[in-house]
């Protein structure tokens, strides 16, 4: 495989950080802080997740993510209901409230996929994807190795 300098990160960071400074903005008039549409949305297309699946999907720190689902239950846009199979547990489940607002950053989402895919064949879209996809497998058990050593 020929050698690859910074730019495909580097590319991948801009992209997400201009969709995530423009998303914390607009989603700031719907009571979310930056980031929670993140949180609200997998919590929509994973009903029932709990915290740990949810730390994971998202990938942040298990603070940071109790942090955001408090945050949420507070709007009224999740509730947290105890596992019947293990009292130790919570699951997370979107109300209609928050459904409504999943809404709203869907339809964000996907301007947000017109523009960036502007200018790209059907099947440059989903090349592009399925690359991006494969990039974010890669660095999975990367992301979930708890060696810090530099």
């Amino acid at each position: 495989m020929k050698k690859l300098d910074s730019k495909a990160l580097r590319y991948v960071g801009t992209l997400a950080r201009a969709i995530n400074s423009k998303s914390d903005l607009k989603f700031k008039q719907i009571g979310l802080q930056k980031g929670q549409y993140m949180f609200l949305t997998r919590i929509c297309e994973n009903p029932k997740t709990n915290l740990a699946n949810l730390t994971e999907m998202v990938k942040v720190d298990k603070a940071t993510t109790t942090k955001a689902v408090q945050k949420l239950i507070n709007l009224g846009y999740i509730s947290k209901e105890q596992n019947k199979k293990d009292k130790r547990e919570f699951e997370l489940i979107a109300t209609d409230k928050g459904v409504e607002i999943y809404k709203i950053i869907i339809n964000e989402e996907k301007k947000h996929l017109e523009i960036s895919f502007d200018g790209f064949s059907d099947e440059e879209a989903e090349m592009a994807t399925n690359l991006i996809e494969r990039m974010s497998k890669n660095i999975e058990k990367y992301w979930l190795d708890k060696d810090l050593t530099l």
